[in-house]
């Protein structure tokens, strides 16, 4: 299985997501992360989700911000997104029904048909940060409990 996480900027939220998923899939699924917009191209994650993962006892440093584009559609099994902003601009990409019924909203893995977003914390202060690593820990959890379920039968 292969996973995409999306952000606006690929440098906050997509990045920690990335980064909880990989260290609690270990080599089972392969995830990576991106951007809708390209203003942080090659660039490292926020020091502040650096930070909160650090925290966590995750390593996200060796990541690089990339931008979104159509090819991932044929490269993700799953591409999850933060937030309904995101959840457009993916869509508006989509060149079929397939690509469109790849793209979901993280959130709803931990609180089905709800269509939460993950916050930006870029603006805010270090407890933002804190609660988007809470919120993707526990979507992250419910999304693989349910894989797992869903193989079991």
């Amino acid at each position: 299985m292969r996973v995409l996480m999306v952000c606006l900027g690929n440098i906050c939220r997509s990045p920690l997501a990335h980064g909880i998923l990989q260290h609690k899939a270990k080599d089972s699924i392969f995830v990576d992360s991106a951007g809708t917009n390209g203003y942080h191209i090659g660039e490292s994650p926020d020091p502040r989700s650096i930070a909160v993962a650090e925290k966590n006892n995750l390593d996200i440093t060796t990541q690089r911000c990339r931008k979104f584009e159509v090819q991932d559609f044929d490269n993700f099994d799953i591409i999850f997104v933060m937030d309904g902003s995101n959840y457009r601009d993916i869509l508006k990409m989509a060149r079929n029904e397939e690509d469109e019924k790849k793209v979901k909203l993280i959130m709803n893995e931990h609180k089905p048909g709800m269509n939460l977003n993950v916050p930006d914390p870029y603006y805010g202060g270090d407890e933002g940060f804190d609660n988007v690593y809470k919120m993707l820990d526990q979507a992250t959890d419910a999304f693989l409990k349910r894989i797992a379920d869903e193989k079991t039968g």
